[in-house]
């Protein structure tokens, strides 16, 4: 190698890496029923955002679990959904629905913090927001929900577009 290519190995290694957010919702024991009888494997369900307004959530399965959890990161890390938050807080009120589960989504003042729970919560979290107002509604299947809120969170308006669409200027604290 020449000398270049290893000192910008060396300055590239030195470069913090940015904070994120990998949380386990749920790791279940899975069996697959073979001739032979039942074969035992694990399931992990990861939730991972940059806290910058980026998410992504996955499923990993493996015989073991730390592989299994090990899988999840790196998919959820592969599938990650940019998302538009204002001010640590979403642009409007939202709803979103998958399966039998549906979630609310309200954007709150400053200093409210993140009131939600479960996979919602942990989801806002690992994106960034800070002032938000949710609520889970019918079924609390932890993946579900989690897959309602990013349908709620993909049906966020980008202010600069709507103004564009609209033709007009739209009076909205950024």
């Amino acid at each position: 190698m020449e000398p270049n290519q290893q000192r910008s190995k060396q300055t590239h290694s030195n470069t913090p890496a940015e904070p994120t957010l990998e949380k386990v919702i749920q790791i279940d024991r899975i069996n697959k029923v073979v001739k032979g009888g039942k074969r035992l494997s694990f399931r992990a369900f990861i939730i991972k955002g940059n806290l910058k307004g980026s998410v992504g959530f996955a499923t990993g399965k493996s015989k073991e679990v730390p592989i299994a959890i090990r899988k999840g990161i790196e998919k959820a890390q592969k599938y990650q959904h940019k998302i538009n938050i204002i001010n640590d807080t979403i642009p409007h009120e939202i709803s979103g629905k998958f399966g039998s589960s549906r979630v609310v989504l309200k954007p709150a003042r400053p200093g409210t913090g993140v009131i939600a729970g479960g996979p919602v919560r942990i989801m806002l979290e690992a994106l960034g927001v800070k002032n938000v107002v949710a609520k889970a509604l019918g079924s609390n299947n932890a993946i579900n929900t989690a897959r309602a809120t990013l349908v709620a969170l993909l049906k966020l308006k980008n202010i600069d577009l709507e103004e564009k669409r609209r033709g007009k200027k739209l009076s909205v604290k950024r």
